[in-house]
């Protein structure tokens, strides 16, 4: 019995020694759907969108997307690669929301600047000078020949 207490012991020995070892960072960078920037959970499957982290709602199994580790210092508490920083002073959005059509800094500098390095408009897209505050540069072709003026040369009704 001596000899399994010196087994268990040192056993337990080793298991303390290991947990107390640094550990590797955990890479968290993943693409989520329509290819965009996302934080992998846990269980190393899951990605969720860069946008659902720290919005409140717990996406991953484990709730590490809304650890207050992760959203305690919004933004300066997330990892660089989930965040965009606009040219507007302390503004920013999350990395998922550059290049997405809409206009989240409020001065287009996530869609249109050669900060955010933005492809031309896609096939979702028309492009043209918008009237309305929300789009940069592009407006969704499901706006075209709606009756309603999106662009400054009428093409989205017109032309689109």
């Amino acid at each position: 019995s001596a000899v399994a207490l010196l087994v268990l012991a040192a056993a337990l020995a080793s298991g303390v020694a290991l947990a107390l070892l640094p550990r590797a960072p955990v890479k968290r960078l993943c693409t989520a759907p329509n290819n965009k920037t996302g934080f992998l959970c846990d269980d190393r499957v899951t990605c969720v969108p860069a946008s659902w982290v720290c919005d409140r709602v717990s996406n991953c199994r484990n709730g590490e997307d809304e650890q207050e580790q992760l959203c305690g210092d919004l933004p300066h508490s997330l990892p660089g690669y989930l965040v965009f920083y606009c040219s507007k002073p302390r503004s920013w959005v999350y990395a998922d929301q550059r290049c997405n059509g809409m206009n989240d800094c409020g001065d287009c500098s996530d869609e249109t600047w050669s900060l955010a390095a933005c492809p031309p408009c896609g096939r979702e897209w028309w492009s043209c000078s918008p009237v309305h505050y929300e789009f940069c540069s592009c407006i969704p072709r499901t706006l075209c020949r709606d009756g309603i003026q999106h662009c400054l040369g009428w093409s989205d009704e017109f032309v689109c």
